[in-house]
């Protein structure tokens, strides 16, 4: 959620380095060698296909840090048992993940099986389409759980069906989930040492950040050390300007959004230029942080996280993720009314909540329906919720009747440190109905828990949001080479305009400068994808 580049670049740098892997030559593999979920065993990559009998599968997946197995010795583990197969796993570090995903592809050695969407990019897939199988002809027989899912939900069989009008990779809707994504925060204590009320309107709020200025909110003595609003742990331009229908999705949606059902890239919206002219005059004001588009990371965080708190309001995932031991002063500012009288918020749920080719089958899977009739145990509820907090008894209990309990963390870790630790948590299959979230209770303190008391009184103002589209390979060449530069110009143009000013004088030339940027041929592309999702629901 921090990273700003767009996943479409990043798929393209991905392509390429899978290419530059093809010299390096088989050797390299040979020795990275990987924990086994058999027997304790060491399982060698280079020896992979040597494992299967027709009843053990080989089970690649990447984790972001080195938690250990626990992940998969739970249901996973379990329900492959149950359904008379046995799974060897190679758990490899995303660190890792990039040159060994090159050797891999280049010497063809593969396992039988991707579990989790980290593994591959949708161009990854697309390019590399000998490596992998389509499994449409396979769901009818093998995955009834799925089959009825997609029928019942017309969003999951577009989520699951690439460019080509295939499905390559499983999907997810993930349980536990906020319908909002990243949000604004403001200081409470600054406010109550003021005698203030949380703002409710563009209006406001900006009162308030004024009041911050002008006086000595944080009650130190020092009137001159505030800053109203800072850089935050999300787009902290669009976020500002989100009165004014700034409803930037994820990141990977390259600042699309929906408005009457058509395609809209925001950077070229009214909504956007009557935002950013908003922006300008705060900066004047001295209501920004001055360094917001110079500061460098190290400097946004000893701010936010400063010991006597310095920045008034600033927009993030939640308080804690924010501002750190400072938490416990700020409170999540509300959907604020804008000059239209509409309220907005961030959300992005196929993005941030739902995603595709969670599990990829190789062209190395000498049998591929037991392995997908496993993977289809992990579409059901129970299954769901193992596989996000931990299994029964060590992450989750289920109750009578029928609602679930996460458990109090385990080993002095964090909440979501030990989901990892007892989960597949953000990857492999999952799906859970609406509503599912009101059947989970908590135990002890939890940063879901947080989240999703917070979604309860903003979820109302989520508008559409863009989809999570599939491209064709031709498409992801062309938007990695074009979204380069235009998301280069327009974060250039809109530093420039929030700091000086010009906006309204400019904005000809800046969408004339566009559209010889070839921005006719990208939203020309994301209208197509759009299209294509569309016609899959």
């Amino acid at each position: 959620m921090k990273k700003r580049l767009s996943v479409l670049t990043a798929g393209l740098l991905s392509v390429s380095m899978l290419v530059a892997g093809c010299g390096s030559g088989q050797a390299s593999s040979e020795s990275q060698v990987k924990d086994s979920g058999v027997a304790g065993e060491k399982v060698d990559i280079a020896d992979l296909e040597s494992a299967d009998d027709g009843s053990v599968y080989n089970v690649a997946t990447v984790r972001w840090a080195d938690w250990g197995d626990d992940y998969h010795t739970g249901f996973p583990d379990e329900a492959a048992e149950e359904a008379g197969i046995s799974i060897k796993w190679d758990t490899m570090l995303n660190s890792d993940w990039s040159d060994k995903k090159a050797v891999l592809m280049a010497g063809g050695n593969l396992p039988d099986a991707f579990m989790g969407s980290i593994c591959f990019t949708e161009s990854d897939i697309l390019t590399n389409q000998d490596s992998f199988i389509a499994i449409d002809s396979y769901i009818d027989e093998y995955m009834p759980n799925l089959k009825a899912i997609m029928e019942k939900d017309p969003t999951m069989k577009a989520l699951a069906t690439s460019a080509d009008g295939h499905i390559y990779g499983l999907p997810s809707k993930k349980p536990c989930r906020p319908v909002i994504a990243n949000q604004m925060f403001i200081n409470k204590t600054w406010l109550d040492n003021l005698g203030l009320k949380v703002p409710t309107t563009y209006e406001e709020y900006e009162d308030v950040l004024t009041a911050f200025k002008e006086q000595d909110a944080n009650g130190n003595g020092d009137p001159s050390d505030e800053i109203p609003f800072g850089q935050g742990y999300a787009d902290s331009v669009m976020f500002f300007c989100l009165p004014f229908g700034t409803t930037i999705g994820a990141d990977n949606t390259s600042m699309m959004t929906v408005k009457n059902g058509e395609p809209v890239f925001i950077p070229t919206s009214e909504e956007y230029k009557e935002g950013i002219r908003w922006m300008n005059e705060c900066f004047e004001a001295g209501l920004i942080d001055a360094e917001l588009f110079t500061e460098d990371e190290s400097m946004r965080d000893a701010k936010l996280m400063s010991e006597t708190p310095i920045v008034g309001s600033a927009p993030g995932w939640t308080a804690d993720a924010t501002f750190g031991a400072n938490a416990d002063q700020y409170v999540a500012l509300p959907a604020l009314k804008g000059p239209s009288g509409n309220q907005y918020i961030c959300s992005d749920p196929e993005h941030w909540n739902m995603s595709r080719y969670e599990f990829v089958v190789t062209s190395a899977c000498k049998d591929p329906g037991p392995l997908l009739a496993w993977a289809d145990r992990f579409y059901t509820d129970d299954a769901s919720i193992q596989n996000f907090y931990g299994s029964f008894g060590v992450g989750v209990e289920k109750n009578e009747d029928g609602t679930y309990m996460v458990l109090p963390p385990k080993d002095g870790n964090s909440a979501d440190t030990f989901a990892w630790i007892s989960s597949l948590r953000d990857f492999g299959p999952k799906y859970v109905d609406d509503g599912f979230n009101d059947k989970v209770k908590y135990a002890a303190e939890n940063g879901d828990a947080a989240k999703l008391e917070l979604d309860r009184e903003l979820a109302k103002y989520a508008k559409e949001a863009f989809p999570n589209v599939s491209y064709t390979t031709d498409q992801l060449n062309t938007l990695a080479t074009l979204y380069a530069d235009i998301d280069a110009f327009v974060k250039s143009s809109q530093a420039t305009w929030v700091s000086e000013g010009g906006v309204d004088e400019a904005w000809d030339g800046y969408i004339e400068q566009l559209n010889a940027m070839g921005y006719d041929e990208f939203i020309k592309i994301q209208q197509d994808a759009y299209s294509a999702y569309m016609s899959n629901k």
